[in-house]
């Protein structure tokens, strides 16, 4: 993979630790583009008071925003979240002289990585960064208007679907760190939505099976607590497109359907492992004592996918095991959304550990 920086360091400090990053980055496999425009990975420097997107071509490009801070973060995501956006990036970086690196993903992950003097901390930097830079999105979706007419209304398990978005609202298991319209314009939130596929920032996903292959799922970006609309709001996965990397969508005729959830491949994956799996759902939440992922992979990566695929499998029964991503939240498995919820909220913490 190709890597490049964008923009200026705001400080000869800074612009030292980058040039450390660069070191680290070639160390790591990656080689240098001349061209940021055609590099794999882009580590975009930009001043906290004024952060200049980087206009990516490709959503394939992975984007780093790094900044730096004259100390220690009291509020991570108050600080970095903001810059997430209106810097286009997939995860933000702060630099802090000699305390280390506060990173923060679109998932709301927060973490901190350190070592003992610049290039020691390149390499822990380049150590948690390069994993998710490498990682493959499957988000893209293909609409075929092949849905039965029978189900164009929905059915029992989208009114099941519906019933857990509620619940999970009325819990207050559905966090949303800001509304994103304040702030970008109309033309950076149209790229954000093509970048990232989605609606909006919203969190959690619900899916129940259907039959062997095909299972509903909420849409990406709405909220889960006005899941109204079958074929919009709540989709039939019937497929997956592993060459060009999309989810295969069966719609009605007479919706426009919104995207289905970025972890779709994930749930594809379990219950095509799983014939008894009935439904899964994810939230960010926390419950003690699971198995976790080891990496923080973005949500909608097939690693990602694969990692929760591989744990689920590991259970003594994985038609009701619960999995932590890390820094992120849990995926449930049960027969229903009602027993899972049943199951996992007398044990549910509203806190993710960060680390």
């Amino acid at each position: 993979m190709s890597y490049a920086f964008a923009g200026e360091a705001t400080s000869p400090g800074f612009a030292a630790f980058a040039k450390e990053l660069a070191s680290a980055l070639e160390r790591a496999g990656f080689e240098p583009e001349p061209d940021s425009h055609h590099a794999s990975l882009v580590v975009n420097l930009v001043d906290t008071k004024d952060p200049k997107p980087f206009r990516r071509r490709s959503r394939g490009t992975f984007v780093a925003a790094l900044h730096e801070h004259p100390t220690q973060p009291e509020d991570v995501l108050a600080l970095n979240y903001p810059l997430l956006v209106r810097a286009l990036a997939n995860i933000v970086l702060c630099y802090v002289p000699g305390e280390g690196v506060w990173f923060t993903t679109l998932e709301r992950g927060h973490y901190h990585v350190s070592g003992e003097g610049l290039d020691a901390m390149a390499e822990a930097v380049v150590e948690r960064l390069a994993p998710l830079a490498r990682s493959r999105l499957v988000i893209d979706n293909e609409f075929r208007e092949d849905l039965e007419q029978e189900l164009w209304e929905g059915d029992e398990l989208t009114e099941q679907i519906q019933r857990a978005g509620v619940r999970l609202g009325e819990l207050d298991l559905l966090p949303n760190p800001f509304p994103i319209d304040d702030l970008l314009d109309e033309r950076d939130l149209r790229h954000v939505k093509r970048l990232y596929g989605v609606g909006g920032l919203s969190y959690g996903n619900l899916s129940a099976r259907k039959d062997e292959r095909r299972f509903w799922m909420s849409a990406s970006g709405v909220d889960k607590t006005k899941l109204e609309i079958p074929g919009r709001d709540i989709l039939l996965v019937s497929d997956y497109d592993v060459e060009l990397g999309r989810m295969v969508l069966s719609v009605p005729p007479n919706v426009t359907p919104r995207r289905v959830s970025v972890d779709a491949i994930e749930h594809w994956m379990i219950y095509r492992a799983h014939p008894d799996v009935g439904a899964i759902l994810h939230v960010h939440a926390w419950v003690e004592g699971v198995p976790g992922t080891e990496i923080n992979y973005p949500c909608g990566t097939e690693e990602l996918a694969m990692s929760v695929a591989e744990l689920v499998a590991g259970e003594s029964d994985p038609n009701q095991a619960v999995i932590g991503l890390r820094n992120h939240g849990i995926t449930a498995t049960g027969e229903s959304l009602d027993e899972v919820l049943d199951r996992i909220l007398p044990r549910l913490l509203r806190q993710v550990p960060m680390y």
